[in-house]
């Protein structure tokens, strides 16, 4: 990477595949800690290509910050603390040869296979990402120069700084950093919508921390939509980002 890189800057965008050095969170040389990867992503992303293929130390390293923001590394000589607010992107197959659900059917890998390679990624792991996203195979004719265009980025941006000052002037914080104890404040549900997700929980066997951050993705859905109370289509939008939750439960 270029010494002039600004890892402060809050676009910064750090991006590592499965041939960087582990362990992922730290380098250092000799007794003294230096900051790493995580640290270095600080207030930008972190991406990590090909998620599986990573260790199991150098994932479950990501669990501390994800949920504090810092990282503590210890070494003989002392103990340092390093800022590691950052924004998780990774990116993984359906399977090991990655063509598990194509309409194709070319997956011959057998259902324990399969479940071996996302077995790779921790639960606690997975409970810390809010959005599980399936990606399928483009249709030839959707990557036309005449195909209908999406939303635009302009607009995208502008909804999204919109609601953004909505939660700093509500919380006074992103609606990602909202504590527990915030929740029951900001994301209060109808008794309709706390049926949904209490069923949802009880369902897909979700833990506790998988249903704040559906609570904080669901308020987040109202914002962007400009709408003040957390609606029926937001939390069930939320709900379905949990889709590797779903798959483990086998619905």
């Amino acid at each position: 990477m270029s010494s002039e890189t600004n890892y402060l800057d809050p676009f910064f965008i750090n991006e590592i595949d499965v041939c960087t050095v582990a362990p992922l969170s730290i380098s250092y040389s000799g007794s003294h800690p230096r900051p790493g990867e995580i640290s270095l992503a600080h207030n930008g992303v972190l991406f990590l290509d090909e998620l599986p293929e990573w260790s199991r130390h150098a994932l479950e390293v990501l669990r501390e910050p994800l949920e504090s923001g810092h990282v503590v590394v210890t070494r003989a000589a002392r103990s340092e603390t390093f800022p590691a607010r950052f924004q998780l992107i990774a990116a993984m197959n359906p399977c090991p040869c990655g063509w598990a659900g194509d309409r194709s059917g070319r997956c011959r890998c057998s259902a324990d296979a399969i479940a071996r390679y996302r077995g790779r990624v921790s639960g606690p792991l997975l409970d810390r990402i809010d959005l599980h996203v399936d990606v399928p195979r483009l249709e030839p004719r959707a990557m036309r120069d005449d195909a209908p265009a999406g939303e635009d980025s302009a607009s995208v941006r502008a909804r999204v700084i919109a609601a953004r000052a909505v939660q700093l002037a509500r919380g006074g914080m992103p609606n990602a950093q909202l504590p527990p104890a915030l929740l029951a404040i900001h994301c209060r549900l109808d008794s309709r919508e706390q049926d949904l997700l209490e069923d949802a929980v009880e369902r897909l066997q979700l833990s506790a921390r998988s249903m704040h951050r559906i609570l904080r993705v669901a308020r987040t859905l109202a914002d962007l939509e400009g709408s003040a109370a957390i609606g029926r289509a937001h939390l069930a939008e939320a709900i379905g980002y949990r889709q590797l939750d779903r798959q483990g439960t086998g619905t």
